[in-house]
């Protein structure tokens, strides 16, 4: 199973940006899909971008604009360059890898707020 490790969370004034970076154990390249994801409390864990072994790219409506997801194979890891941000987007961020086997990070705390 794939080793995901997430950071780059933190605290920032809305308006503000963020970089958020996903470590994987293993090459990308041979990985299929990878994703954020987002939960906030109280409610239901969402896709909030995704990215193809391709390059295809998915969003969320909620950040078509201010978000872009990519990935650096030579890093194995994957990004998500979060700019404009809300205080609805103030949750906890999921790295996912969907291979052999669907695989997770920790996650990393996102909190917007003045």
């Amino acid at each position: 199973q794939v080793q995901l490790v997430e950071s780059g969370g933190g605290l920032v004034q809305p308006g503000g940006s963020l970089r958020l970076s996903c470590a994987a154990s293993v090459s990308i390249f041979s990985i299929t899909s990878m994703g954020w994801y987002r939960q906030a409390p109280g409610k239901q864990r969402e896709s909030v971008a995704t990215i193809s072994r391709g390059g295809s790219t998915n969003y969320a409506d909620s950040v078509k604009g201010r978000f872009t997801i990519s990935r650096d194979n030579a890093k194995n890891t994957v990004y998500l360059q979060m700019n404009s941000l809300k205080p609805e987007d103030t949750a906890v961020y999921y790295c996912q890898a969907i291979g052999a086997y669907v695989s997770w990070g920790q996650g990393t705390q996102v909190t917007v707020s003045s």
